[in-house]
């Protein structure tokens, strides 16, 4: 999916005061546009607070923000709003701990097509997954498309977006996460074993999971392609070894 289209999907507010209030006020910014302005007093400020708050700030012309806004006066910035506010890795841990549970979450590695993304999601939330993260580039954002195409799941789902999955895997790791990377030429998916805190990588079709982010990951799982077409949709794929990692889970033996 193009950025523009994923533009388009969001809502755009656009003007220095709207888009400083609305940072300020803490509403869920997917991503901020700043044409090459002056970036000083008010714009300055502006680039500050969203980097602060970890939004991603996108350096843009004065003709793209015009295209944006339909010529409309946004004093060289513009932001898109997501369709739900995204969560951050410690109260996924929460939830773990809570309900005392080994932890099953998904990472969707440059995951762009939003109905991808959401119906990911919403198997996820299915399957009992505890959260999913994508990365803050080149990944679909929680637009409205991604929150329908979710069936609501975003609404019970924490989503976490993270600057870099090879540095959160890093981390992961120190926690004891063991990371499944789903690609070709990997171990069975039902002859893997998914005990123990386990984060499934799921990447785009295209591309699949980015090489950097495979060598990290302590396992490979392939599912058979027994037709003449290469590769499965993203979502599908990760939902059939989510299932078998709730299946493991569940102790559900097959008769």
């Amino acid at each position: 999916m193009s950025e523009q289209t994923q533009e388009k999907d969001n809502q755009l507010i656009f003007g220095r005061n709207a888009v400083l209030e609305a940072i300020k006020a803490g509403t869920a910014v997917d991503k901020l546009y700043v044409a090459p302005v002056e970036q000083k007093g008010s714009i300055g400020k502006i680039i500050s607070l969203a980097k602060a708050a970890g939004i991603p700030v996108k350096d843009v012309t004065s003709q793209k923000l015009d295209a944006m806004t339909g010529n409309q006066a946004h004093q060289g910035v513009a932001a898109t709003l997501a369709a739900a506010a995204y969560a951050t890795m410690e109260e996924v841990w929460q939830t773990v701990r809570q309900k005392d549970e080994k932890l099953f979450l998904i990472i969707a590695d440059e995951i762009e097509d939003p109905h991808n993304l959401g119906a990911l999601i919403r198997t996820a939330e299915c399957c009992g997954a505890h959260g999913i993260v994508v990365p803050k580039r080149r990944s679909a954002g929680l637009s409205p498309t991604v929150y329908k195409s979710s069936a609501g799941a975003v609404s019970h789902l924490p989503v976490v977006r993270v600057a870099n999955i090879g540095s959160f895997i890093d981390e992961l790791k120190q926690e004891g996460v063991w990371f499944y990377c789903a690609d070709m030429d990997g171990q069975t998916w039902c002859q893997t074993d998914f005990g123990g805190h386990v984060a499934l990588v799921v990447g785009s079709e295209g591309n699949g999971v980015g090489r950097l982010v495979k060598e990290k990951c302590d396992f490979t799982v392939s599912l058979p392609l027994l037709g003449k077409i290469g590769s499965l949709n993203a979502s599908v794929a990760g939902g059939v070894l989510m299932y078998e990692i709730a299946r493991q889970r569940l102790a559900i033996k097959a008769r």
